[in-house]
């Protein structure tokens, strides 16, 4: 019996990068408009990637099996 190649979620291949150590990485929200009400500060740490937390580090994983 073969088995079937898995598809790509290629919303999630686009929003979600695997490092080289196997963690998830993503974007921060509310960072892409109405800037101008936001500090300094807040758009700066917002510009900075972030992990994906354990509890869905494996559902995204299955998402992009290639990545």
């Amino acid at each position: 019996m073969s088995r079937t190649k898995l598809k790509t979620h290629r919303g999630a291949a686009k929003r979600f990068k695997i490092t080289g150590s196997g963690k998830v990485v993503r974007r921060k929200a509310s960072g892409s408009h109405l800037l101008t009400k936001k500090s300094s500060t807040r758009k700066r740490v917002l510009k900075q990637d972030a992990l994906v937390d354990k509890a869905n580090e494996r559902n995204v994983k299955r998402l992009i099996p290639y990545a």
